[in-house]
């Protein structure tokens, strides 16, 4: 009996460690099944995450993309598009029964309104797969936990990422992560009507040298801005964008020889000296006449952009990409109905230098700020099995910024939206002559949507004027300024507009802007931990 009852035991213990045998086969077969290592080869890759899915019955795989940005900047999301649609043709060429379907498009004006509800909706996991803004928002998605660490992938694409502006990639990190790809970059030049200068005797020949020199400061801004306005020749001396005090009116700061960032204690600065001058050239062109008072609340399509291209306004502070804005956009109406300007118009009446020194011995400066590509740390979750594939469909996503960044789809966007492209490669095929004709005639394999979606601004855009001017600007990537990548940064920029509003309406002086700044500042512990105040108000300083 008790033979018998051993051998049943051993026969059971034999069962179990055949069973568990199996089981453990299993799981190993279930890792080789949905595990892909990226090598660099990007078609191997792409393949071999397709079969991997259709081996575990996917079939189609669902994404969503959002961005967002001025009306010629839509290739910050049809670029996704064209990514999935090139990854198709590689396995419907390759008999992979799998294809990737963008289901949600969606794409607004303000880039801060499309942070604040990316930032609501991550948590839900109503927010895009992927998502496109300005490098400024990565920090804080990053450190929520909201965007996904690429780093280890991108350790594999190191000759995709080496092609891009080393600045660039670097403004695409957090902590030493990399957490998206640069989409795409701009300068911010001091544009000037040469019609109204001409008017007033301001002769234009020289003033990109005399501003790289030094030589041309704020006070000569202000100089011919009043003059300008004085004799008649323009309503306004000086036109700026409204919103955010970031990115374009930082720059005062830097042209005042300020910092935003304390790289060795790693908080923020409020710069006293140059933040009182920022406010005070405000404030002195506002009490003077010489720029609108409550140019913060002014309207983009009705206010701002017509006052420039009429040629209302001596000089404007803009960016690269109004160059081809006003040849889309029906902002012209001194002839009666509204229309875009012709890009020989924009050639004739605009010159552009850098944003100039503040005052003397010091240097010009730009602001760049880098767009970027980045992926929901929760991208694919809307599609079958995300839980067992979800490092299957992350990778994929991020293949898929890799697609959306060939040089060609970036070229496109720079040359269609005036903004600077990010890979050097892109930088070669703008100032191809034949690619930019076939591009002019929509002679490229593109998916028919993205064509759709650009053929009016390709119209109107495409044209050896504007590859010149994208030419022409470049240098000022030289000269130009990152606003720091800080989670607590956009926090800081919004309590600068705010004090910026209240001294052009006369409602604070310059002084009491800057005390408004601190206090706060102060009133959030949270940001009063971040920002470091440094310096004095100067005194016995004087503008112009």
């Amino acid at each position: 009996m008790k033979a018998k009852v051993g051998i049943l035991l051993a026969i059971v213990v034999l069962v179990g460690v055949i069973a568990s045998g199996c089981i453990g086969s299993q799981e190993s077969s279930e890792t080789e099944t949905t595990g892909v290592e990226l090598t660099g080869d990007f078609t191997k890759d792409i393949l071999a995450i397709g079969r991997t899915l259709e081996s575990n019955g996917i079939n189609e795989v669902k994404f969503s993309a959002w961005g967002s940005g001025d009306p010629n900047s839509v290739m910050r999301v049809y670029g996704i598009v064209e990514a999935a649609r090139r990854i198709n043709k590689v396995w419907e060429e390759n008999e992979v029964n799998v294809k990737i379907t963008i289901t949600d498009i969606h794409y607004v004006a303000s880039f801060q309104d499309a942070y604040q509800e990316y930032l609501s909706k991550q948590p839900l996991g109503q927010a895009g797969d992927f998502f496109v803004n300005s490098y400024a928002f990565l920090p804080t998605l990053a450190d929520e936990g909201y965007i996904l660490d690429i780093t280890e992938y991108a350790n594999a694409y190191k000759n995709v990422i080496e092609d891009f502006y080393p600045s660039l990639i670097e403004a695409s990190k957090f902590n030493g992560k990399l957490y998206g790809l640069p989409q795409d970059t701009e300068a911010r030049p001091l544009y000037i009507r040469k019609d109204v200068a001409a008017k007033i005797g301001f002769n234009l020949e020289g003033i990109e040298e005399n501003v790289k020199s030094g030589e041309f400061t704020w006070s000569d801004v202000y100089y011919w801005a009043k003059k300008a306005k004085e004799s008649g020749a323009a309503e306004w001396g000086l036109i700026h964008r409204k919103g955010s005090a970031h990115p374009d009116l930082i720059q005062f700061i830097f042209a005042f020889g300020g910092k935003l960032y304390n790289e060795d204690s790693g908080k923020l600065v409020v710069d006293v000296p140059a933040v009182y001058k920022w406010l005070y050239v405000e404030w002195k062109f506002a009490q003077d006449g010489l720029l609108p008072k409550d140019i913060m609340s002014w309207d983009w399509a009705k206010q701002i952009h017509p006052a420039i291209v009429e040629g209302r306004t001596l000089f404007d502070i803009g960016g690269t990409w109004y160059w081809t804005e006003w040849q889309t956009k029906d902002y012209y109406g001194k002839e009666g109905t509204p229309r875009p300007l012709k890009p020989e118009e924009v050639q004739a009446w605009f010159a552009y230098t850098l944003f100039p020194a503040g005052e003397k011995g010091l240097k010009p400066v730009t602001l760049s700020q880098p767009f970027v590509w980045m992926i929901n740390s929760k991208a694919g979750q809307q599609n079958p099995k995300y839980d067992e594939l979800k490092d299957l469909y992350h990778k994929l996503a991020f293949l898929m910024i890799i697609k959306a960044s060939d040089p060609d789809i970036n070229a496109i966007h720079s040359v269609i939206s005036a903004h600077l492209p990010v890979r050097k490669e892109a930088a070669k095929l703008i100032s191809d002559e034949k690619w930019l004709n076939d591009l002019k005639n929509l002679n490229l394999d593109l998916d028919p949507q993205v064509k759709d979606n650009i053929k009016d601004i390709v119209a109107t855009t495409v044209h050896p004027i504007n590859a010149k001017f994208l030419a022409d600007v470049s240098y000022m990537l030289e000269y130009t300024k990152l606003a720091p990548a800080h989670p607590k940064y956009p926090a800081l920029a919004d309590i600068f507009k705010e004090a910026v509003d209240k001294v052009l309406r006369g409602e604070m002086t310059p002084e009491e802007g800057v005390n408004y700044i601190i206090q706060k500042i102060n009133a959030d512990p949270e940001l009063a931990q971040n920002v470091e105040v440094v310096g004095e108000i100067p005194k016995d300083w004087k503008f112009p």
